[in-house]
């Protein structure tokens, strides 16, 4: 089963009233996600747009993530950070096949 993943990128408006989100988003994510793979890290972005803050979450499957996203206890959670930031949030599935 391939794992899942939430690619993220956020622009914080309030990081006082961000940090809120952060503290509660650690109990849904706890209980699903196995870790966060990079977040508030150095990056380049060569072509497209970009966002001040990214992150990459990975879950034991693309359901879980989808679960986890679509949970009553995130939605709870998210209502925490729609107000003071602008995010682009992604779930997808990984890749398990030949490598280049």
């Amino acid at each position: 089963m391939s794992k899942g993943y939430w690619i993220v990128r956020v622009d914080i408006a309030d990081p006082e009233k961000y940090k809120l989100y952060v503290a509660a988003n650690a109990a849904p994510l706890r209980s699903t996600a196995h870790g966060f793979w990079c977040a508030r890290a150095s990056f380049e972005n060569p072509e497209g747009g970009s966002r001040t803050r990214n992150a990459v979450i990975e879950f034991p499957s693309y359901k879980a993530a989808v679960d986890c996203w679509h949970s009553p206890e995130y939605q709870e959670v998210l209502k925490l950070r729609l107000p003071v930031s602008t995010a682009d949030l992604i779930i997808i599935e990984g890749y398990e096949g030949p490598q280049p």
